[in-house]
This record gives structure tokens, sequence and C-alpha cells, in this order.
């Protein structure tokens, strides 16, 4: 038993096993809109041409509700506590996700995936920082790990009930498996470090304390940074796997299955990094290590020319694999800063990645302009976004082992 947070040292602790149910619901949700957008806007009467631009426009619409959501169930979860934001987020994304059933024009389309990105936005910041802080330190990398590991297997339901379902039946038994976990969720106690700082007169979740202080700061934006490429591989070169298969010269690739293979490699890489950044007791060599693998398996992409939809399918499983750094990166945000900041640092990073997604598309979109080529402006995005993530890396301390009974002043 931990001393500091009076928690069990088993990883199969109550909290780990709702917060990986919980991932596991978001990751569905959050995922559901790329695996049906071909189907669902094709049925509201778009053509082939509007069901890529209003596609574009609708996932940049859900990252910004990552954007706003992050910052709102951040300082939530610090003001109030990690389990307010465990039952609100939850209960919003689940309402939303079922009146998305029911739309019938691309406005409506849009602004419920706005409000299901608000409420996706609290899961999984809120359900890691509550295990980190429940859990002894030395098991904190591999609960983690079990959280994200198996949560990504959300995705893989979403596709096998497009497979079976009609869209809107997809978005109904998305928003049901939300309002049956939050039932599940009654049993689970409250961060003990978190009860203590609540005691104390310290300020809790005010989030313009990221930018108050130059330290602060620095890290804030290094935590954002370093997670970019996850969210530049599963919102662009998956989400628009056909356009890419399309100027390759590999016809059929379907997004959904691209998808799928994707986060069945990504529920194997979280175990991977997880039991490696304990193995070798550091966060950052994991890291560096799946930077590689995940630029290896770039240049596996951007190289095809040709070949058959299987062999495209499993280089994204092997993006999928690289990509399970995410892990890393989340765990990184909820162990660099104190207790009254922790979960909106930890709610807030991995949405204002998520919607960094706009900002790739944009790039992307004027690269591919500039150059006049798909694939090339692809290359070049992807370049550009991994520099970026290993330089902010390099400035980032190790946080392997860090006692996390500390205040931000």
């Amino acid at each position: 038993m931990d001393p500091k947070t009076k928690a069990p040292v088993s990883v199969f602790h109550l909290s780990v096993i709702v917060a990986a149910l919980g991932f596991y619901v978001d990751v569905y949700d959050l995922l559901l809109f790329g695996i049906i957008r071909k189907p669902s806007l094709a049925s509201l009467g778009l053509n082939d041409a509007e069901v890529l631009s209003k596609g574009e426009l609708i996932l940049s619409i859900q990252m910004l509700g990552l954007l706003v959501g992050g910052i709102v169930w951040g300082v939530l979860g610090d003001k109030k506590g990690r389990l307010s934001v465990l039952f609100g987020s939850i209960l919003l994304y689940s309402v939303a996700n079922i009146l998305n059933g029911m739309v019938n024009t691309v406005p409506q389309y849009m602004w419920l995936r706005f409000i299901a990105g608000v409420g996706l936005a609290g899961e999984l910041g809120a359900g890691i920082t509550l295990v980190n802080e429940l859990l002894p330190k030395e098991k904190r990398g591999i609960a983690s790990a079990m959280v994200a590991g198996f949560g990504v297997f959300g995705a893989v339901t979403a596709f096998f009930m497009k497979e079976q379902f009609d869209w809107r039946t997809c978005y109904y038994i998305g928003g049901v498996m939300g309002l049956v976990l939050l039932v599940l969720r009654i049993s689970v106690s409250e961060s003990g470090l978190y009860k203590q700082v609540q005691k104390t007169s310290v300020v809790r979740g005010n989030f313009l304390m990221f930018f108050n202080n130059r330290d602060r700061f620095g890290r804030y934006m290094r935590c954002i940074l370093i997670g970019i490429p996850v969210w530049f591989t599963v919102g662009v070169l998956i989400t628009f796997s056909d356009q890419f298969g399309k100027a390759m010269g590999i016809e059929g690739i379907d997004p959904g299955k691209a998808i799928l293979y994707q986060y069945m490699a990504i529920a194997f890489g979280d175990m991977t990094v997880g039991l490696l950044s304990n193995w070798l007791k550091s966060r950052k060599k994991a890291l560096y290590i799946f930077y590689g693998i995940l630029a290896f398996f770039m240049v596996m992409y951007f190289t095809q020319d040709g070949g058959s939809p299987e062999r495209f399918y499993w280089i994204c499983a092997g993006l999928g694999y690289g990509t399970g750094l995410s892990v890393v990166y989340i765990t990184m945000s909820a162990e660099q800063f104190g207790t009254n900041l922790r979960a909106t640092a930890a709610i807030t990073i991995p949405n204002m990645v998520r919607a960094a997604v706009p900002l790739s598309l944009l790039l992307f979109r004027w690269l591919r302009s500039v150059t006049g080529d798909y694939i090339t402006g692809g290359w070049i995005t992807a370049l550009i976004v991994m520099i970026i993530a290993v330089l902010a890396a390099l400035k980032t301390r190790e946080t392997f082992g860090k006692d996390l009974d500390f205040v931000e002043k």
C-alpha cells in the first residue's frame, strides 16, 4: 500500500477498470464519425465532393468542441474534483450521441458533433489523473497503459457496429453504452491527494496559471507539441486514407477499416510503451523509441505506389502501433504538474493535441495546393509535425517515478 495515496498496489484497482471502460466508450464515440463519415453524409444527400469537404468541416468542429471541453472539464477537475468530470462528461456526450442519430441536416450534425466533442474532452485526462493519484508511483505507467490499451478497442467495436447496423443505430449504441457506464462509476472513490489539497487555500484549476509563469508555460506547451504526431496520424493519414489510397493508385480503401487496423495495433502499442517505460525507468526513452517506430511506418505509408489494400491496412496498423506513444505523453502531462493543476493539465493537453487536427489539415491543404500533389503535401506535413514533436521532447523533463504530492504556487 502506498504511504501517500493509501491506495492498493494492484493495477486492477476499481479506478483503473472504470477508467478503462470509460476510455473504451470515449474512443468508440470519438472515432465513430470517421468510421461512418461517408455513409452518414451520403444518406443526407451529399455528393462525393461534399462528403469530403463537409467531412473535413465536421471533423474540425468536433475537434474544436474537444478544445473547448478540455478547458472546461480541466478547470472543473481541479476545482470540483476528478469524479465530477467523469460523471459530467460522459452524461453530456452520451446524450449528444443519441441525438446525433436523429439528425437530418449537416448543420444539425455539425453542432451535435461539437457538443459531443465538448463531452468527450473530459474522459481520458480525468481518468488518467485519478489513476495516477490513486496508485503508487511504480505502478502508474502500467496502469495508464492498461487504461489506454483496453480503451482503444472502442474503435474496433465502432467498426463492427458500422458493419452490422445503420449509422444512426451506431450513434444510439454509443449513447446507451455511456449511460450504462455512468451507473458503474458510482462506486469509484475520489483521489486522496485531491482531497488533501481541497482542504487548503491553494488556488485550484486556474487555467491562466499556465501562462503567468515562464517555466510552467514551457512545460505546458512542450507536453502539447509532444503529442501532435498522434492526432496528425489519426485525424489526417487514417481518417482520409481513402483519398491517400486513391492518390497512390490503390482503389477501394475503406477509412473505417483503416481505423480498425490502426486501433487494434494501438492497443498493443499502448501496452508495450507502458511496460517499456517501466523497464527503462524512463518515459522519455520509451517516447523516443516509439517516435522512431512511427516515423518508420510514415515512410512506408508515403512511399506506396500501387499495391493491395491489404498491404495498405497493415501499414495503417504499423502507424497505430507507433501512435501507442499517446499513453506516455498523457502520463507525462499528469506528472509534470502539481495536484492543484494536474487535472487541468491532463485534460486540456490531450484535447489541445486533438484540436491541432484542424491546423494540421490547414497546413496539409496549403502544402498540397502549393506542391500540386496530395502525397507530397502529406509527407511534408508529417515531417514538420515530427520535427516539432522531437524538439519539444528533448526539452521536456523526465517524470518517471516522480512524487506527485506537490502543488503549483
